[in-house]
């Protein structure tokens, strides 16, 4: 199934970051360029390091110049996110090309990429809970309470991927169908920002 692939890279790619931990480390794929393996291995080492930006920049003590260039790099991690779920859903369209849609054919809420986006995320959370669950300098209640935490994330793990195979079993018998609406972000285009553009002047 196509989620467990996911799931597999997923779980690579987040082995691999922690053996050095360091958000300044370069990303080695280890997959050919041009599989669906690559793009999944790529968009899962993105939010990986965005996950650890985020906590990075909680720090309290965190100097105010530091904290605004992680927030500038946490955008364009952002940006490069959306790029790859777009390049994950052209993998989708191209595969499900042939398929003609049923006429009481539906739309999704969500195109199947973007629902592999939140396996990913998901991804790192199990990762992270399993560590709270199983800190040894924790104390007992701290561990059951994350124990409790990451036994709800691997049941919602097993339901998203369970949506997702339908979702992609729909799509292929043509009883639903996929549209991409490529991301319009604004804050980051100059002549869409009223802030950058108006600088400008």
């Amino acid at each position: 199934m196509f989620t467990e692939l996911c799931n597999q890279v997923f779980s690579q790619s987040i082995k691999d970051y922690h053996v050095k931990n360091d958000v300044h480390q370069e990303i080695v794929n280890p997959y050919e360029s041009s599989s669906i393996e690559h793009l999944l291995y790529l968009k899962n080492w993105i939010d990986t390091v965005q996950w650890h930006l985020e906590d990075i920049i909680r720090d309290p003590a965190i100097d105010p110049v530091k904290a605004l260039e992680i927030k500038r790099w946490i955008d364009r991690s952002n940006q490069e996110r959306t790029d790859v779920v777009e390049y994950i859903d052209s993998y989708f369209l191209e595969r499900y090309k042939t398929v003609q849609a049923a006429p009481e054919a539906k739309i999704n809420t969500e195109s199947p990429a973007w629902a592999v986006d939140r396996l990913s995320i998901l991804a790192l959370k199990i990762y992270h809970m399993l560590e709270e669950a199983t800190r040894t300098d924790a104390t007992a209640e701290h561990r059951a309470a994350c124990q409790r935490k990451l036994d709800i994330l691997l049941e919602q793990r097993r339901d998203l991927s369970t949506g997702i195979e339908d979702l992609l079993a729909d799509i292929s018998t043509g009883k639903k169908y996929m549209k991409v609406y490529r991301q319009m972000k604004m804050y980051n285009d100059p002549s869409l920002n009223p802030v950058l553009y108006s600088s400008r002047k």
